[in-house]
């Protein structure tokens, strides 16, 4: 018999990675991923698993190896292991599994890239300290007059900048290739190998405009002078090479930070570019902690894959770089798609869908059906997770809400109901499962159900809906959450009377908001927060981003607009009894958001805890140790019994 999966289940979740497919076609590399809760760590191995199908088996031993990159004659695979300090480069032969350390930098090495005749591997990584700058020694004091001298996850940068190098592999010589003060980042090799292009924001003030450029670097240039490649006053992500090496896809929008991520195409002879996603009105999703996509790949017939949000999923499509046509590969599928790998015409990938938290599948460009190639599923046994229905739910003002609910369907009558609000607020739920709120499931095992909805700012429904909540955080979004429950209710739902909300990073802002507009949460938890926008406004690393993006411009020229978006104006009409779950290293939402708030329920009498995950980051959900999501995942479910029941 069938239960639902809880929040002690988390061992027992396998999770495939970083998949890659092999030159030829014929082998699919990953990253299997388990975590162990006596270790406190999540182990990590390489796999190899036939294209065409079969029994995945084990190339690596389970440890903390990642960034797997086939060699161009698929003999061997270069990766990352941090055993003992920071990672370092490995090579494992493919047929034999002997292993052979490439680097042994004090500084670690980053995720390696083969070169095309496979002699040196690209990587980027902190660069080693001049030997006369002080001010570059581990532990000295950070002197900085710009902005950007802490980051979320990297603390106060008393580390060197990272810069792009490429190491050769018969004799293991590691060349730094970009110098200078900022930090280089998703470089890429040319076809010929004879360039390397990469993204950075090289301006001296690039701390206040927020601009960032693609560059490159030609290698038979003994000065290695970074040539300006596209807008220079924009932004740029991940880039790919086209397959002549004339041109450089990237990731990014010529107006900057303010818009869309689009795809630009940028002509290297003459300088110019095409915005090729201009008029699509979706935003191209290139991967990070908590938002799935992909670098967009070229196929064998010069046309790219790349992956755009669509009503919440993340979803591939074929780009015609000729006709500017493009085409989801999967349309319809109900599947959330990251991490494209491309040989030839055969695609590589990770899915997830309704009943599975991720999966390798292969793509055939020219039949368009997906081959799953691993069952990760299967070995959950009875643990099934909760299925999510889509809901479109109707605001008073006319705007149409979409969110998905979690409930058991052999329920009948009111239940409790959780509220769970997603981050960004450009972030998006969708009806994939995901194992990192594990509670969901355990609470519909108890009887509970959950909403996830996408308000205005979510990501997937165009760029003016998204764009909504700038400048009105709160106050133009407030009504997307309480009235679908007040629907739910009507339908009898939901008991009105045992609601609770949260959320993490902006959702954590928004539970904090609620309860001070309305007291009819039971129960409120809030993680990763932020209270008071205006002192964000001064120690957030992505504060000038927030600032200027987000809330409309500095706070000492919209006083009155940061007093209504900030929950700690109104702080004394709270009643809810509030749990706060905070990274104890998070500066993208710093600690003291969570503290300020907490402080102050506490002085007004309001039942309140903080909890504090020592050198935790702001991606605490997904990149700290498995005991900390462990715990996170269980003070939610026990919050919600102590106070709705």
């Amino acid at each position: 018999m069938n239960r639902y999966l809880t929040v002690d289940d988390i061992e027992r979740v396998r999770l495939p990675e970083q998949p890659v497919i092999s030159p030829d076609g014929s082998t699919v590399a990953y990253v299997l991923r388990v975590d162990d809760l006596a270790s406190d760590t999540a182990v990590r191995s390489l796999w190899l698993v036939p294209a065409t199908g079969g029994e995945p088996r084990a190339l690596t031993p389970p440890g903390s190896d990642t960034a797997p990159a086939w060699s161009p004659d698929g003999t061997r695979i270069a990766f990352l292991r941090a055993a003992a300090g920071p990672p370092q480069i490995w090579l494992v032969d493919v047929a034999t599994g002997v292993e052979t350390q490439l680097t042994t930098r004090p500084e670690g090495a980053g995720a390696p890239v083969f070169s095309p005749d496979g002699r040196r591997l690209l990587f980027v990584g902190a660069a080693t300290p001049p030997a006369d700058a002080e001010g570059w020694a581990w532990g000295a004091p950070v002197v900085s007059a710009r902005l950007d001298y802490y980051a979320d996850g990297d603390g106060v940068l008393s580390s060197p900048r990272r810069h792009a190098y490429v190491v050769e592999l018969e004799t293991g010589v590691c060349e730094q290739v970009t110098h200078g003060e900022w930090n280089a980042g998703n470089a890429a090799w040319s076809p010929d190998g004879t360039r390397i292009a990469f993204t950075a924001a090289t301006s001296p003030d690039a701390d206040l405009t927020r601009h960032s450029a693609a560059y490159v670097v030609d290698l038979a240039d003994p000065t290695r002078t970074a040539r300006l490649a596209g807008p220079a006053d924009g932004t740029a992500g991940p880039l790919a090479w086209t397959p002549e090496g004339d041109g450089l896809l990237v990731c990014g929008h010529p107006e900057g930070l303010a818009r869309f991520t689009g795809l630009l195409l940028v002509d290297l002879a003459g300088g110019g570019y095409r915005h090729l996603t201009e008029s699509w009105d979706r935003q191209v999703m290139y991967g990070a902690p908590g938002y799935p996509g992909s670098v967009p790949r070229v196929a064998a017939d010069g046309t790219v894959v790349l992956c755009l949000r669509e009503g919440g999923y993340v979803v591939p499509h074929r780009l015609d770089l000729a006709t500017g046509k493009a085409a989801p590969i999967l349309a319809g599928s109900g599947s959330n798609v990251s991490s494209l790998s491309i040989a030839g015409d055969t695609v590589c990938f990770l899915g997830s869908d309704q009943d599975s938290f991720g999966e390798v599948f292969v793509l055939d460009l020219g039949t368009g059906e997906p081959v799953r190639l691993t069952r990760y599923r299967d070995e959950l046994g009875d643990a099934v997770p909760a299925l999510r229905e889509e809901r479109s739910f109707t605001i008073s003002d006319g705007t149409t809400v979409v969110g998905w609910v979690m409930r058991d369907p052999a329920a009948t009558g009111p239940q409790p109901l959780l509220v769970d609000i997603h981050g960004g607020p450009h972030n998006a739920w969708n009806g994939a499962a995901e194992s990192v709120h594990l509670y969901h499931h355990e609470l519909v095992a108890r009887g509970w159900t959950v909403l996830l909805l996408n308000p205005r700012g979510s990501d997937g429904y165009g760029e003016d809906f998204a764009r909504a909540v700038s400048g009105h955080w709160g106050t133009s979004d407030a009504a997307d959450f309480l009235e679908p429950v007040d629907q739910l209710v009507a339908e009898g739902l939901v008991d009105d009377a045992r609601v609770a909300v949260t959320g993490y990073s902006y959702g954590g802002y928004m539970t904090c908001y609620l309860t001070t507009v309305t007291d009819r949460f039971a129960a409120a938890i809030g993680g990763g927060v932020i209270s008071d926008l205006r002192s964000a406004a001064g120690t957030c690393d992505n504060r000038r981003g927030l600032s200027t993006t987000e809330w409309g411009g500095p706070f000492w020229e919209h006083e009155d607009r940061y007093a209504a978006m900030s929950p700690i104006t109104r702080v004394t009409s709270v009643r809810t009894p509030t749990l706060l779950l905070h990274g104890g290293a998070d500066v993208r939402c710093p600690l003291d958001q969570a503290r300020q708030w907490h402080t102050a329920l506490r002085e007004l009498g309001v039942a309140s805890e903080i909890v504090i995950y020592p050198g935790a980051s702001h991606n605490m959900l997904f990149t700290s140790p498995p005991r900390f999501r462990h715990d996170y995942n269980a003070r939610v479910v026990d919050w919600l019994s102590r106070y709705v029941g």
